[in-house]
């Protein structure tokens, strides 16, 4: 297979239109157009089609492209790491739900980076679906998803099915944190009924894979409460926390630094008894970097400093 089909196919995509791919890539359009036609006839799958909008991807040419783009970055990186004079970028990504000793471990794990190489850091705190597609659709090379303990074998035959390797990170249960200032701060231990009059700071996408959306918001955000503000960014939900003094949130612990912060406390709730796993996840046919076990050590570190 040419290389250079792939580029043109990728280009194609990008573009939207046979013409403006041409002209990005310095060539004819009959000639774009022969050497598409070449690669589809070679693979014996339809890439493109046209349509009043312009070229379009089919299901088949979709993953194709996925692939294709996979490949043509490795190319990149085999070229980077022998061109004389230069030194070879270090990349690292992961996607994590929000999660204080997470975001902490990375912290840490960012400060270890050799400052003398070039370096490319992706950190993505999101849901556990959305962790999972990063890692098979957009190259992200690792994962953390959190997930009830009573969907355990849910999960591991999913990421089975999928071709991930997976391993328990840590088990928690959810404390509850707040202002000092919140009229539940001086309680030793709070309870369902005493939380309902105040409003939970939750996150704005708790969905499972395969779970509708509903059925996931009723599993994760419990029907006693009846006044909630969604938010996305955990920094903003630090800040509410800590101006707005009627409110609270879930968390798998903090650490007391990042509490003092922001002038919080943590309380428990022995209401509360639902297990929770964290569980890394990556490729079965990737080779951990030298970057990803850096992290690994420092997430082990912060996990047994805070849970």
């Amino acid at each position: 297979m040419n290389i250079l089909y792939l580029k043109y196919a990728v280009e194609i995509e990008k573009s939207g239109s046979l013409n403006k791919a041409a002209e990005h890539l310095y060539m004819g359009q009959p000639n774009l157009s022969r050497a598409i036609k070449e690669l589809e006839s070679a693979l014996g799958i339809t890439i493109f089609v046209r349509s009043a909008k312009g070229m379009s991807t089919t299901p088949e040419g979709n993953e194709f492209l996925q692939n294709a783009k996979k490949i043509l970055s490795e190319i990149d990186s085999l070229e980077n790491m022998y061109k004389s004079g230069k030194k070879t970028k270090q990349k690292f990504s992961i996607s994590v739900p929000r999660a204080c000793y997470i975001s902490e471990a990375f912290s840490q794990f960012s400060k270890l980076i050799d400052p003398e190489s070039p370096a490319e850091l992706f950190y993505n705190e999101t849901n556990s679906l959305h962790v999972i597609k990063n890692i098979t659709e957009n190259d992200y090379k690792l994962g953390i998803i959190r997930y009830p303990a009573d969907y355990d074998k849910y999960f591991k035959e999913m990421l089975e099915e999928k071709g991930f390797a997976y391993e328990l990170v840590t088990e928690f249960r959810y404390v509850l944190i707040m202002s000092k200032q919140h009229q539940l701060s001086e309680y030793d231990d709070i309870s369902y009924d005493d939380l309902k009059p105040y409003t939970e700071i939750a996150h704005a996408d708790p969905f499972l894979p395969s779970i509708p959306a509903s059925a996931a918001k009723k599993e994760e955000l419990p029907e006693n409460i009846e006044k909630r503000i969604f938010v996305f960014e955990r920094a903003s939900q630090f800040d509410l926390l800590s101006e707005n003094t009627d409110t609270f949130m879930w968390v798998s612990l903090a650490p007391q630094k990042l509490l003092d912060r922001f002038g919080l406390v943590k309380k428990k709730c022995s209401d509360n008894c639902r297990i929770y796993k964290d569980v890394l996840i990556y490729k079965k046919d990737y080779h951990l970097s030298e970057l990803d076990k850096l992290f690994i050590t420092e997430l082990c570190k912060s996990k047994r400093q805070h849970i």
